[in-house]
């Protein structure tokens, strides 16, 4: 009976971090298509990053 609540244990965790990892993809993924809209101007990835954050976020909210 202990495995069986060494395996559950853990899956509430993995399930947070299977999300967090794809918020973190869908982030991504808008940061690298604001990149390309703007006609690949290197140097604002931080702005590319933090504007496609607020979107995606925005978004999940509705």
């Amino acid at each position: 009976m202990a495995k069986v609540r060494e395996k559950t244990a853990g899956q509430p965790k993995r399930k947070a971090q299977k999300e967090t990892e794809s918020l973190q993809e869908m982030i991504e993924k808008r940061a690298y298509e604001l990149f390309e809209k703007r006609g690949r101007e290197h140097g604002r990835d931080l702005d590319d990053w933090l504007e496609a954050e607020r979107m995606i976020k925005q978004t999940k909210k509705q």
